[in-house]
């Protein structure tokens, strides 16, 4: 059976050989740091299971004192040169996205052949994760076809990964920490206290007003922490179930996944969600490191109304 260990033995491999390759990486001045950063996550997607939780939060704040302390540099890795990239493009055209689009097809069509037809009779993938584990295999597919197709070095997926992930930094792992502080605020009951207040002054048997405080709690929350992920544990617990779900006999799966979507809303409109927003604006070396989120405004606002009312109407 291929269990979701796979998965993080396949992340666990990629940061350990982009830890190796920075360690070498003589254009990068803090190279070390480098190697320090993606060898300690390659660590814990090893062995996590087996650190507990007071040595996976050493490890955390390990890797929160190598980004703090400015430990991590860019270095040069060795890549295609502009010229060449923009004769592969000229070449190729739209068809370079062929292997791109291998990984969310080879997740959506892969899941559906196992849940719908006796292919899921044969155990092949360990329940619940089928999904994911489809997704590290359309990885691996996408990129055993790029190699057959353009025939790069055999140490190009590392040299290019690494330069991605050096040129995002600490910024990449944002959403995994967030998310684990969204389960922390929920464990420490946070969304019980935001519960009680709204009990306090939400009118009896106002659904739309409900609706309402969820949607705008959950996208407030998500400009906050950063990400839907972390602000969907504290909404869920302090509006979405006790409210929505309990007493007013909402639809649970619409109300958690548009309430997703209206969290989402906030991540346009937030610096938190660096590798969203931040991040682009360097990599694009736009004048103001603002400027993505100020084009997604408009469209985020609208977006949460909308999302707020097809609660509203799908759900009850």
């Amino acid at each position: 059976m291929i269990t979701l260990y796979w998965l993080y033995a396949l992340a666990g491999i990629t940061f350990t050989l982009f830890a190796l390759f920075s360690a070498f990486d003589r254009t990068n001045g803090k190279r070390f740091g480098n190697a320090a950063f993606w060898g300690l996550l390659a660590v814990s997607f090893f062995f996590g299971d087996m650190l507990g939780d007071l040595g996976n939060g050493i490890l955390v704040l390990l890797l929160v004192g190598l980004a703090g302390f400015g430990l991590l540099g860019r270095g040069e890795p060795p890549t295609t040169s502009l010229e060449t990239r923009f004769n592969l493009s000229a070449e190729l055209g739209n068809r370079l996205f062929l292997p791109a689009l291998i990984i969310p097809v080879t997740a959506f069509a892969g899941t559906i052949l196992y849940n719908y037809t006796p292919f899921g009779n044969s155990g092949l993938f360990e329940e619940r994760w089928v999904t994911l584990i489809l997704l590290g295999t359309g990885v691996l597919i996408a990129l055993c076809v790029c190699m057959a197709w353009l025939k790069p070095p055999l140490v190009a997926p590392v040299n290019e990964g690494r330069r991605l992930m050096d040129s995002i930094g600490w910024a990449s792992v944002l959403p995994q920490m967030l998310a684990a502080l969204g389960a922390v605020f929920a464990m420490a009951g946070v969304g019980d206290v935001i519960g009680d207040i709204a009990r306090g002054i939400l009118p009896e048997g106002n659904i739309f007003l409900a609706v309402l405080i969820y949607a705008l709690g959950m996208a407030l929350f998500t400009m906050v922490m950063g990400n839907a992920f972390a602000a969907f544990p504290v909404m869920a617990a302090a509006i979405g179930i006790p409210f929505l779900v309990e007493d007013f006999g909402g639809n649970a799966p619409v109300i958690g996944a548009i309430g997703m979507l209206a969290g989402f809303c906030g991540t346009l409109m937030t610096p938190m969600a660096a590798n969203f927003n931040v991040v682009p604006a360097a990599l694009l070396e736009m004048k103001s490191q603002y400027g993505v989120i100020r084009m997604q405004i408009g469209t985020a606002i609208p977006l949460l109304a909308c999302n707020i009312l097809l609660i509203y109407f799908l759900a009850f």
